[in-house]
């Protein structure tokens, strides 16, 4: 895919205030970790994830979302009126039915004659959503739309800590099926692109291209099972040592294409923005992409995985930092459990 008149107006991110370490969920998992002979800090050792943030308990993702396309429209002084589409594109949101999408659409006061949809796809449906949004802009269907998604992640800790606790039949093999739930954390973000008509940027969002391996979709499963946790929490299964290789496999793919269409090597490519899980996956992803991690902004550590947040969230941040600087090419590198890859070139022109 190849865009000629798409801009990325802005990327923000909006993330909970209360911080989680690393230290503290394992001191919940004390019995476990006794009963498994498990060493303190292994949590933070295998993933390099020392905190992450969870919103207040009961806090539902429409509206946080709404506080973010708000902040976003904001940041990219783009009228509500001239946003014709809203895209929801987080795993988590209010009900099954209608789309959280649509209250996210009444509280940011976006205009009659949008799209209004939900967009999940595990850690991508954000990154689904902008390549949505900046189709119907290059067809020239639309001036300007928004995608934004918020994950709450603290149900599905909870629920793991509690599940670990009350499981008699325990065992090292089967913690390392729910570890990865412990990442989890919190997050929001949001997307704004434009016609280049009316952009005040000209960040130039170039194209990309998008991949999948569907012969690994049972790697990294969940939903709710209230047989297990009684309360309608949802829990996650995930083979993190097959996921880390086989979604590395994906994304190397995915990157020679995605340099083949954008007609860039990778001396061309001076910033990155990755879905960060942990520090091997981010670390394995670069090395195998043969590009530099000093090119990419780490938060994973503070952050955790944020799920689809977690790309855009890292954007939002970095841009925030001063990482990125006019002239810039950079690199977004999605990858999501399904597996699914879309990876985007973005020209910075600030």
């Amino acid at each position: 895919m190849r865009y000629q008149h798409v801009c990325l107006e802005a990327i923000v991110t909006n993330p909970p205030e209360e911080v989680v370490t690393s230290v503290e969920i394992e001191s919940r998992l004390a019995p476990v970790y006794e009963k498994l002979r498990l060493p303190e800090g292994r949590l933070e050792l295998m993933t390099g994830i020392r905190e992450r943030r969870f919103y207040q308990p009961g806090t539902l993702p429409g509206t946080i979302s709404a506080a973010t396309v708000q902040k976003g429209l904001k940041a990219a002084r783009i009228a509500p009126e001239l946003c014709q589409a809203l895209i929801h594109g987080s795993v988590c949101r209010d009900q099954m039915e209608p789309a959280t999408a649509a209250a996210v659409h009444a509280a940011a006061g976006l205009p009659k004659n949008s799209l209004v949809i939900d967009v999940s796809n595990a850690c991508l449906g954000i990154l689904n959503g902008a390549v949505i949004i900046a189709d119907m802009i290059e067809l020239g269907r639309i001036k300007a739309g928004i995608v934004v998604g918020t994950e709450i992640g603290r149900p599905l800790v909870e629920a793991t800590i509690d599940k670990l606790n009350n499981d008699p039949s325990v065992t090292r093999k089967s913690f390392k099926l729910d570890f990865a739930s412990l990442t989890i954390g919190s997050g929001s973000a949001a997307i704004v692109l434009c016609h280049d008509s009316i952009s005040k940027t000209g960040h130039r969002l170039l194209g990309g291209a998008c991949r999948a391996d569907t012969s690994h979709a049972n790697l990294c499963e969940g939903g709710v099972d209230a047989g297990e946790t009684n309360d309608h929490r949802p829990l996650m299964s995930t083979d993190s040592e097959a996921l880390l290789y086989a979604g590395v496999d994906l994304a190397q793919e995915t990157w020679e294409e995605t340099k083949a269409v954008l007609g860039w090597a990778n001396a061309d490519v001076t910033k990155t923005f990755t879905h960060q899980v942990g520090k091997a996956h981010r670390s394995l992803l670069l090395e195998k992409l043969n590009l530099s991690t000093e090119l990419d902004y780490p938060t994973v550590e503070v952050m955790g995985n944020t799920g689809a947040a977690a790309l855009p969230t890292a954007a939002a941040l970095g841009i925030e930092a001063g990482f990125v600087s006019a002239g810039d090419r950079i690199a977004l590198l999605g990858i999501g459990s399904g597996l699914n890859s879309i990876m985007l070139g973005v020209e910075w022109n600030s």
